[in-house]
């Protein structure tokens, strides 16, 4: 499945300072909170523990990870003295928020809070640790091949292809992979295919799994030759009689006496591995001491002047302009895995003071020593200050900004660092020829490129170097990853005006290819994440 939707094991822990309550037992209740909304949705209670002011829950909490959206959660904690299940009979012993990101992203996925909500008391601390759930995380690997299909062309063989389907509990089918395309030919030899164990089976391995047997044709219309079934148990012993699967058509098989069969399929071969996934890294320490996934943002000063409401980069007391409201929404998510939380940032397209020179990579805060900013805020705070010493200036040149942050990846051999290029623009591209060529340089790098655009202009050319469909190329080479996503804002905007509803739709578009562009780098450089790290509960006083 997709790493964005991998399940996650959330394990609460409750770790008090010893202070001045009545040691009976304590309850604690997390709370999940949806992007744009204000409303909190009880997800669950841990079990109570009685008389400790230290207790250790057991209880884990299972819970959908998805790298691009902020998933907001509150903790409460109380001390049960009743057997009542109205949590407002019990004492309220205080409460943090955090976000999932925040744990995963913690060294070793395990997160320390200060509880806080009673007025002069210090209220202890709360430990939470996440762990991925290792069910399902192989991949498998097959190849089938066929032998005398039926012939279906009227001219010619069939050109046969299989279609693999889930069995779903409610009986129904769900299809989970295709195979290419063999022409002209009733004895075909599929490419190997890789799938995930869990989009095979859902994890029941004694799951049917059923796959038809198709002879294409260019109309659409193709037409069914046959079906067999198997399970991913069975597909596991490999090549062997097990193995060979009769083709039948239903119908040919209900008119024809002597109908046998379409002819039969067999499984060459079969192998099971199990494929790292983004948390592997992140537990591993790769996002933290180590590794920084660094979101760069950088404003393309060219659009009016700030000051007037006709400007995008127009500072309104009231709201925030699509430029901030773009940087906000993915930094505040990407700094979740950053473990300084410095975001170098830089603007491109201004002339600068004192003497007026156009520059196309200068830093927001205006340090090019270190051009570092704490947290998403403070990247704010030096976009907002740059508008007020830079002079707004074309063109919309990306090549040197993309060069830069190359620079910095080409010095990490060994992925332990990955960064997040954020480009916001209102312009169409100026250059676009060395763009190509910086982004085919760049995806051998360990890094990816997000373009937001902002405003009505038209971006028709930034398709270009969104590799979904065409892989980018320059002077007859081709990107090794497609690491470009480029989004114009405009769709994502909320007809009702609601802003956090906006940035959080922007956000989950965006952001969703980060963690399977990491992982393509790290396996296309044989890089294995770390050992996750381990930690003992620290000894507290009762």
């Amino acid at each position: 499945i997709p790493i964005t939707r991998t399940e996650r094991l959330l394990a609460a822990k409750k770790n008090f300072q010893s202070y001045d309550f009545c040691q009976n037992v304590t309850r604690l209740k997390q709370f999940s909170k949806q992007s744009g909304q204000k409303v909190l949705y009880r997800f669950g209670r841990t079990e109570v523990i009685e008389n400790t002011l230290n207790p250790d829950f057991v209880r884990k909490f299972v819970l959908d990870f998805f790298f691009e959206e902020k998933q907001n959660l509150r903790f409460d904690v109380y001390n049960v003295d009743t057997r009542s299940s109205n949590i407002s009979k019990h004492d309220f012993l205080g409460q943090t928020f955090c976000t999932l990101g925040e744990i995963i992203g913690s060294t070793g996925s395990r997160m320390e809070r200060t509880l806080s909500g009673i007025p002069g008391k210090k209220c202890g601390n709360i430990i939470f640790t996440a762990e991925e759930l290792s069910n399902c995380r192989d991949i498998a690997t097959m190849q089938l091949c066929a032998n005398k299909l039926d012939k279906k062309d009227f001219f010619g063989k069939s050109d046969p292809f299989l279609v693999f389907y889930r069995s779903n509990e409610d009986g129904t089918f769900t299809i989970c992979h295709k195979t290419e395309v063999i022409k002209n030919t009733l004895n075909p030899v599929w490419q190997p295919f890789t799938i995930p164990v869990r989009a095979l089976c859902n994890g029941d391995y004694d799951r049917t799994v059923k796959v038809d047997v198709f002879d294409w044709d260019r109309d659409g219309s193709h037409d069914f030759i046959g079906e067999f079934t198997t399970s991913y148990r069975e597909l596991s012993r490999g090549q062997s009689q097990f193995n060979v699967y009769e083709v039948l058509n239903p119908k040919k098989k209900g008119k024809k006496k002597k109908y046998v069969n379409s002819g039969t399929v067999t499984l060459l071969s079969f192998k099971v591995e199990s494929e790292y996934t983004f948390v592997d890294f992140i537990r591993g320490g790769y996002s933290l001491d180590h590794t920084k996934i660094k979101c760069v943002p950088n404003p393309s000063l060219i659009s009016g002047n700030p000051a007037q409401p006709t400007s995008l980069h127009y500072m309104s007391p009231y709201q925030m302009n699509t430029y901030a409201m773009a940087l906000k929404a993915v930094g505040e998510i990407i700094q979740d895995y950053d473990s300084d939380k410095l975001f170098p940032a830089y603007g491109f397209g201004a002339k600068l003071p004192p003497d007026g020179k156009i520059s196309h990579v200068f830093p927001l805060n205006g340090n090019s020593e270190d051009p570092n900013c704490v947290a998403i805020e403070g990247v704010l705070e030096a976009y907002f200050q740059s508008l007020r010493t830079v002079q707004l200036y074309g063109p919309t040149n990306f090549a040197p900004v993309i060069n830069q942050v190359a620079r910095s990846a080409q010095d990490v051999t060994d992925g332990s660092q990955y960064f997040v290029l954020l480009m916001i623009t209102d312009g169409v591209i100026s250059d676009m020829v060395q763009t190509k060529e910086a982004v085919v340089n760049a995806s051998a790098l360990p890094m990816s490129i997000i373009i937001v655009g902002v405003g009505p202009a038209e971006f028709d050319a930034m398709e270009e170097l969104d590799g979904d469909d065409v892989r980018v190329s320059s002077r007859g080479r081709f990107a090794e990853r497609d690491i470009v996503q480029f989004v114009p804002f405009r769709d994502y905007i909320d007809r009702s005006g609601n802003q956090v509803l906006s940035m959080a739709r922007l956000a989950k578009d965006v952001l969703a290819e980060i963690p399977d562009q990491l992982l393509s780098f790290m396996k296309s450089k044989g890089i294995e994440p770390r050992p996750a790290l381990s930690f003992e509960r620290p000894e507290c006083p009762d």
